[in-house]
């Protein structure tokens, strides 16, 4: 993706067009092959993106969309969307998307919903884990301006670490844990950017970086 090295892009965010987010693979191309441009290296590369991903969920998701749901960052839901997970109704599994898909559900919505295929709504995948913010329909463009324009206030590198914090330490026993956290802090409290950002809040001013 270019946005990956370009300096002026702080965030990504994907959304669908009409009255669907996405509706999963197409069934006469299943997504089992590898390497680049593959189901599971789309969903690899967005979830170890070096950027925030936003997900705006203008309309239904299912089986494979669910993939895109899981790798992002922050999930603005139209409250018209509706989700389910259709794979064991037509005799396959949610392998692929279960990868993602376990990181961010509740354990206990997981297994119902994977187990049954069955239909539910924005309330329940915000129950679920799955979403972050439910918005009537008519809202969701401006909801996700908003966050954009939230993400824009934020240091990039400082939004690069904390991503991989999100990702690298629930893997870590709180031992292993604590002695990267230190790492990690020392290294950001000793930068340029943490200096222009205590100088700016001191001086009541906006860093640099803020547009």
């Amino acid at each position: 993706m270019a946005a990956r090295s370009d300096p002026d892009v702080r965030a990504v965010a994907i959304t669908g067009t009409g009255s669907t987010f996405c509706s999963g693979a197409d069934l006469t191309d299943p997504p089992v092959d590898e390497g680049p441009g593959s189901f599971s290296d789309v969903l690899s590369e967005l979830w170890g993106y070096p950027k925030p991903v936003v997900a705006a969920l203008n309309g239904h998701v299912r089986a494979g969309g669910f993939g895109l749901v899981a790798a992002a960052d922050a999930v603005i839901c139209a409250r018209s969307a509706s989700f389910a997970f259709t794979e064991v109704r037509i005799g396959v599994a949610p392998a692929i998307i279960s990868v993602l898909c376990l990181r961010r559900m509740t354990p206990i919505a997981a297994s119902r919903y994977m187990l049954t295929g069955e239909r539910f709504d924005a309330d329940d995948a915000l129950a679920a884990g799955l979403v972050s913010s439910v918005v009537d329909d008519a809202d969701l463009p401006a909801a996700t301006d908003r966050l954009l324009d939230e993400l824009r206030q934020c240091e990039p590198n400082a939004l690069r670490v904390t991503r991989s914090l999100l990702r690298t330490i629930p893997s870590m026993d709180a031992e292993a844990g604590f002695a990267h956290a230190r790492r990690v802090s020392a290294e950001m409290f000793s930068s340029p950017e943490a200096a222009e950002g205590i100088a700016a809040f001191r001086e009541k001013r906006p860093p640099r970086w803020a547009s």
